[in-house]
């Protein structure tokens, strides 16, 4: 059983002719440490796969397991205590409170939980200098970078220990410099910190850094690509197999 497990997963929007069908019988199984990248057109459904998988939307059919649970029979509730303690996310425009310092804001998840607000402070602590910023615990939002601000948005989603890590085009804000580090850090959480990574992005730079690579075309899983090396060698590699959806 992997970490993430999705079986014959489908959304369909309205109903009769006017119908759409969003995500078509896909299955996915992420195991522990793994980073896999999702990819395809506009509209083809990767973010409402993701949606799906981290319990912010429930499909119309099949199922979606986090390290074995069913979240398809769990009440709204119990699906909510298992995004706080089990999924972590990371969002294309960040999702930061403005006034919340860089250390409030990674410490929320747990600050929500009921956890002390001293213990969820030093775990936040502990996350930001993982990410490279020890010393950017007092910075709000508006005084880091974009760069930065995604990396404060990685450590809040890390904050919980997580078992999973859903990032909805993390990079789609940043420049390329900052691109680039930031798919290196996700590669590092998945890779030395044992956490699954799923992406969705549309840029093949991006989803170079992934040990697997799912390409989505109106709604179904069309191809899946494993990686052997990562980064920029694997980049035009990616282009070429997205202009041949």
């Amino acid at each position: 059983m992997g970490i993430l497990q999705i079986d014959e997963l489908s959304k369909r929007y309205g109903e009769g002719e006017t119908a759409v069908v969003a995500l078509d019988r896909v299955s996915v199984k992420i195991e522990r440490g793994e980073f896999v990248a999702v990819m395809g057109p506009s509209g083809c459904g990767k973010s409402t796969l993701l949606h799906l998988a981290g319990g912010l939307d429930r499909p119309t059919s099949g199922r979606v397991l986090i390290e074995g649970t069913d979240l398809s029979g769990l009440s709204d509730g119990k699906v909510a205590a298992i995004r706080r303690r089990k999924i972590g996310f990371v969002f294309q425009f960040f999702n930061l409170i403005p006034i919340l310092g860089a250390e409030e804001n990674a410490a929320l998840p747990l600050t929500l939980d009921g956890v002390s607000p001293a213990a969820a402070r030093e775990k936040a602590r502990h996350w930001l200098a993982k990410v490279g910023l020890a010393n950017r615990g007092g910075n709000r939002p508006d005084q880091l970078s974009g760069g930065q601000q995604q990396r404060v948005a990685v450590a809040r989603a890390l904050v919980a220990e997580p078992a999973l890590v859903l990032a909805d085009e993390p990079t789609g804000n940043l420049d390329s410099r900052a691109s680039e580090e930031l798919a290196a850090l996700l590669r590092q959480v998945a890779a030395e910190w044992g956490r699954s990574v799923l992406m969705v992005t549309h840029d093949a730079r991006i989803a170079a850094y992934a040990d697997r690579i799912l390409f989505l075309k109106d709604g179904r899983v069309v191809d899946e690509t494993r990686l052997s090396a990562h980064g920029n060698d694997e980049g035009r590699l990616v282009r070429e197999r997205m202009e041949k959806l």
